[in-house]
């Protein structure tokens, strides 16, 4: 009986929608119906760019360091600081504010699951013939909902895996998401890069722009890279694209033995861990990951296959696959040490999934029908924001009764 209420209001945002429906309503519903398949790539580093930024400021090479991990900040000439468009926010005194050693602490207790964070809900498992795949997700107390991912694939290397994932110029010819991307600032002693992301955003939202620091740590043959949103004030936000402020996307990359049984480390296992707030509710957000996460993702291995092929034909590489290679060497014992000095309990990962079917069908029903109404309606006649709190408190009514 609980779905009858939500049936009424799918069918009243359909028929409302159909008689108000405004001029951008037909984009809205081609956008639409590929909105699930694309709303997230949850096992790759995100796409975007801006078309204003020159590239080349993929030549600059700031101070974008942490000098307590290699040597001293790397000498810039004033023509060179002045084509690079917000070395002053990001560099103090020659020691990096963008992607530093909290960072790597961070990620480390992600991998070893002692974060202390809530419990990982299990999600899918899928697999093709040379990969496998598996996602969980959790909801912490405050900000969106985080999500972990491990892929294997055959016959790949991690130092191949870690420069594709780097490889901007690349990454047109298999993330159709990405729109742009450019260098804005890199340092050749540490391989910090900051650079500048435009995602076409496939839902019935603005694209968005992503400023985002990144950095790689290798561990006897292992990699931790670290890739999270960054501030840059000399870059001035615009109403389109819509920045993201909140974005956290980093993986750890490393050889494993193959699923084929031969006893060779000729599989790569790719863990990661990414949320991020693009600004539209989170059950919406949710949603769309759940039903677009595979459909997306099965698409990153024959990029990677492709990227193999051009890499063994070609002599040069990209200059982001260079920066790529540029990593700050640590040591094992230091990982450990960083266990010493933390109280956090350990997560855990959840046995069984965490949504139903039968929670699943009032979730899309209340949400399809919202999504019209919120979308067909001028603002200035119904708060979309009250559309939405109406759903969920229907939405969590219907899961009571359930």
């Amino acid at each position: 009986m609980y779905l009858v209420p939500f049936w009424i209001a799918f069918l009243v945002g359909v028929l409302v929608g159909w008689i108000w429906k405004p001029k951008w309503a037909g984009q809205v519903a081609r956008k639409l119906s590929c909105a699930l398949t694309k709303s997230l790539e949850l096992s790759l580093p995100w796409p975007p760019c801006f078309n204003s930024l020159n590239m080349q400021s993929q030549a600059c090479e700031s101070w974008a360091i942490d000098n307590g991990d290699q040597g001293k900040p790397l000498p810039v000439s004033p023509s060179e600081h002045d084509n690079c468009r917000c070395p002053t926010s990001l560099v103090n005194e020659g020691r990096s504010s963008v992607v530093t050693g909290e960072d790597l602490k961070h990620l480390w207790q992600l991998v070893e699951m002692r974060d202390g964070g809530p419990t990982w809900m299990h999600m899918m498992d899928r697999s093709t013939p040379n990969m496998s795949y598996h996602a969980w997700r959790r909801h912490p107390n405050t900000g969106p909902p985080q999500y972990q991912t491990k892929t294997v694939f055959e016959n790949a290397t991690p130092e191949m895996v870690r420069d594709f994932f780097w490889d901007d110029e690349f990454r047109p010819k298999w993330d159709d998401m990405l729109a742009y991307s450019a260098t804005i600032e890199e340092c050749s002693t540490t391989g910090t890069m900051v650079v500048q992301w435009i995602r076409k955003f496939p839902f019935f939202c603005s694209d968005r722009e992503y400023i985002i620091g990144r950095r790689i740590w290798e561990v006897d043959g292992s990699y931790y890279c670290v890739t999270k949103g960054v501030s840059c004030p000399s870059i001035p936000r615009r109403s389109k694209p819509r920045r993201v402020d909140l974005y956290y996307s980093s993986w750890y990359i490393r050889a494993v033995e193959s699923r084929r049984g031969n006893g060779q480390m000729t599989a790569c296992e790719v863990l990661l861990f990414h949320y991020e707030d693009m600004g539209i509710p989170w059950e919406i957000a949710k949603l769309g990951v759940r039903q677009g996460m595979w459909a997306t993702v099965k698409k990153i291995e024959p990029g990677l296959r492709a990227y193999q092929k051009e890499r063994e034909s070609l002599a040069s590489l990209s200059q982001s696959a260079y920066m790529a290679q540029i990593n700050t060497k640590i040591r094992a014992e230091y990982l450990m040490s960083l266990a010493s000095n933390e109280d956090l309990s350990k997560s855990d990962v959840g046995d069984t999934s965490e949504n139903p079917l039968t929670q699943n069908i009032s979730r899309v029903l209340i949400y399809g029908g919202l999504i019209v109404l919120a979308c067909s309606l001028d603002h200035r006649v119904l708060s979309k924001v009250f559309i939405f709190g109406m759903g969920r408190r229907l939405a969590n009514r219907g899961n009571g009764l359930s």
